[in-house]
């Protein structure tokens, strides 16, 4: 059989080079592949996006923004569902799962479907972020470039890792923070054999971006005003609004997303979210795309240029309706992101969150100004966004040093500390879990830093069931039920219907006093000594919640059912500990 180029590449690979010094090389490569990909999404939504607002300008009407958004959730959901035929959305989630589940194999149409498709999506006013998207196409490089050289399932992981960590230094110029969100958000084991292949992915990713769009933040600061100690109180009060603002965030997605889903049509999903999103896009221009723009606005004292185009300007330029309008903007977007990707548009929640959390900070510093009090607007807008990205992603250190990083804002360490970590503070009293992992955590499937969490995870009802135990019917005799226990070496029994439906557990313990007097065995039947079991499980059910039901009622035995209450089998408490024993013996290993 003729041996292949890569088959060659591999075999001298594996004789000259130690698997951790190539790990280090590929680590690399993902690095640069994901820059790669990271600029060529933003270049694609820049020209759509130029094209966009230049027909505006060409023909002077602002219909258009009643046209494109439409256009571009529309193209993206077409392409997705005819050209893809696959799932794309929610980036981050299916990241987060893979890893959580140890599953290192991500398909190899996500290095170039999710970039299609968010460009699409955003460049024609989809009000929602790249990022999301380029985390997934990052992820993909590195899981199909390790896949390629053949290497072994933990090896992948990291490769999946190191190109999470290298899409969001690449696509922000945030070596620091790519490093961190794979960490913190993505919830993968800090250990030193995987700090360095994701501080190169990282580093490698920002440096190429450097190379390729310069080496300017991504929001620049024209103002440079320090902080000032007298300004903690307001900082404290911000970080706990920024808190409040991540819950209104989460929850209002959780609930609309929730809403859209229940739209079984494919095409009154696209006609839905489009026209939502392009009434909402007319009347709060500021809604169109990323937002980024009007970021770097608030950033520099120009607030008052996020009305233009806006049929509100012609209320007048007053500081009330400037207020009113920004209030709006940031409780609407919400709705417009979820009118984007619950149509069928290719997006994620950085964007949105930066472009609240800015606004929001905005809007308290203006506020208290009006009362008397000088705080900078500019300063405040800033550490808004660490705010609600911590508070949304119940990431505190990647919030700070992601917007440090974003936009040069160092000398505000300290407020961006002290908003990061109240954000968060605030919105885990209310939800343990971030957005990401939200749709995870109510599956049962969300690996977290808690090992014994984490293995429950792992374990599945599949791996614990026993269904090797005798059945009996509730009209069989006390003289049957004997025969039966002579042929089993167990002490516990499921009593079924004919229909497989199981109607209670008998226990050997509880007729021992009797099985010995034939002349009771005409007298009773299984359903005159049948008891209920403590609890039932489903067979759904995560393994998290089994061991609470079973601390719950002390049982060491329990039956198992589907959802129409037919018999499976049983699960034992001692199954489980063997199970988890030797689950905990890969985990710790890996």
């Amino acid at each position: 059989m003729k041996t292949s180029v890569l088959d060659k590449i591999i075999v001298w690979r594996e004789a000259h080079i130690k698997e951790r010094h190539f790990v280090l090389l590929l680590s690399f490569f993902v690095g640069f592949f994901t820059s790669v990909a990271a600029w060529l999404l933003k270049t694609l939504i820049h020209w759509i996006s130029y094209w966009v607002h230049a027909a505006v300008a060409e023909t002077g009407h602002s219909y258009w923004l009643l046209i494109c958004p439409m256009m571009g959730i529309a193209l993206s959901a077409m392409f997705v569902k005819f050209v893809v035929k696959d799932d794309i959305s929610h980036g981050i989630t299916k990241i987060l799962y893979a890893i959580s589940q140890r599953k290192s194999i991500i398909k190899p149409h996500n290095i170039w479907s999710s970039i299609v498709g968010s460009s699409l999506t955003i460049g024609f006013g989809g009000s929602v972020g790249a990022e999301a998207p380029i985390v997934l196409t990052g992820a993909a490089i590195g899981s199909n470039l390790a896949r390629l050289f053949r290497l072994d399932q933990k090896t992948m992981m990291l490769m999946i890792a190191c190109g999470a960590a290298g899409a969001i230094g690449g696509i922000f110029k945030a070596p620091i923070a790519g490093l961190v969100f794979t960490l913190e958000v993505l919830m993968f084991d800090m250990t030193m054999a995987n700090i360095s292949p994701l501080m190169i992915s990282s580093i490698t990713a920002t440096a190429f971006t450097y190379l390729f769009s310069g080496d300017t933040p991504m929001f620049t600061l024209l103002r440079n005003e320090p902080f000032e100690l007298e300004r903690l109180p307001w900082y404290l009060l911000l970080g706990i609004v920024c808190g409040f603002m991540s819950l209104y965030f989460t929850r209002g997605m959780n609930f609309l997303e929730t809403r859209f889903k229940k739209i079984r049509s494919f095409w009154w999903k696209i006609v839905i979210g489009g026209l939502s999103l392009s009434v909402l896009v007319y009347l709060f221009p500021p809604l169109f795309g990323e937002g980024y723009d009007i970021i770097t606005q608030l950033l520099n004292g120009h607030a008052e240029l996020t009305l233009e185009n806006s049929p509100i300007k012609a209320l007048g330029n007053e500081t009330w309706v400037l207020i009113v309008f920004l209030l709006l903007t940031i409780l609407l977007k919400i709705v417009a992101a979820v009118a984007t990707n619950g149509g069928g548009g290719v997006g994620g929640i950085f964007a949105p969150s930066l472009f609240i959390g800015c606004i929001t900070g905005f809007l308290m510093a203006r506020l208290l100004n009006l009362t008397g009090i000088e705080l900078p607007e500019d300063n405040f807008a800033l550490v808004g966004m660490a705010g609600l990205m911590s508070g949304v992603m119940h990431a505190p250190l990647t919030g700070m040093f992601l917007i440090a990083e974003l936009t040069g804002g160092y000398h505000l360490f300290m407020p961006l500390m002290i908003v990061s970590v109240l954000s968060y503070m605030t919105i885990v009293l209310f939800e343990p879990h971030s957005l990401y992992a939200m749709r995870l955590a109510k599956k049962g499937e969300l690996l977290t830093h808690n090992k014994d969490r984490s293995v429950l995870t792992l374990l599945h009802m599949e791996n614990v069931l026993e269904n090797d135990l005798r059945t009996l019917y509730p009209e069989m005799t006390l003289g049957e039920l004997v025969k039966v226990i002579s042929e089993s070496n167990r002490n516990i029994f499921p009593v079924i219907s004919h229909e497989g439906k199981l109607m209670g557990v008998l226990l050997l313990d509880e007729v021992r006093n009797i099985m010995f007097q034939p002349r009771l065995y005409n007298r009773f039947t299984v359903s005159q000594l049948m008891t209920s079991p403590p609890a039932i499980l489903e067979f759904d059910m995560s393994m998290e919640q089994v061991m609470e039901i079973f601390e719950d009622t002390g049982a060491w035995n329990l039956p198992v059912v589907d959802k129409d209450k037919h018999y499976l089998g049983f699960v034992s408490k001692s199954k489980i500990f063997n199970s988890y024993r030797r689950v905990l013996v890969h985990f710790s290993e890996e």
